[in-house]
């Protein structure tokens, strides 16, 4: 078990390891689109790449997830299996849509796994911004 500053510091060393790794700029909250962005996030039993759809106007919010909805079968032949929930709340209880893949039995705080987190989040990344890229103009006609 580590100390909370130990966690703190393992986190830092982390995603400083992630970086270097692999010196990409990523889309993320870049997406031209507002309250859309991809993220990465890791913690203990876990990593995840997503894409959240955070706008609080449920109608706008819908209308983009049911576009992403519609490609479907496309994005699983760039991300592979995914999972989606239109009604996704958050921990502080906000709710939003999200798209995501997920890998388990890794951990941020187990340093003998980071290198397959790494592979697995520029793997799934790079699937979801070149999907993102091929329909992006498709995506934001709302």
């Amino acid at each position: 078990m580590f100390s909370k500053q130990e966690a703190q510091q393992l986190k830092k060393e982390f995603w400083t390891a992630f970086g270097r790794s692999f010196p990409r700029k990523w889309i993320l909250y870049d997406t031209k689109i507002k309250d859309m962005a991809f993220k990465f996030s890791a913690d203990n039993k876990k990593a995840e790449v997503s894409l959240d759809i955070e706008m609080k106007d449920e109608i706008f919010r819908n209308a983009y997830y049911e576009k992403i909805w519609s490609l479907e079968d496309i994005l699983k032949d760039f991300i592979g299996d995914f999972q989606k929930e239109e009604h996704f709340t958050l921990e502080n209880g906000k709710i939003i849509s999200r798209i995501w893949v997920e890998k388990h039995n890794i951990s941020i705080f187990n340093k003998n796994t980071w290198q397959e987190i790494f592979e697995f989040f520029v793997d799934k990344m790079d699937g979801f911004e070149r999907f993102y890229y091929e329909y992006e103009d498709f995506i934001k006609d709302i």
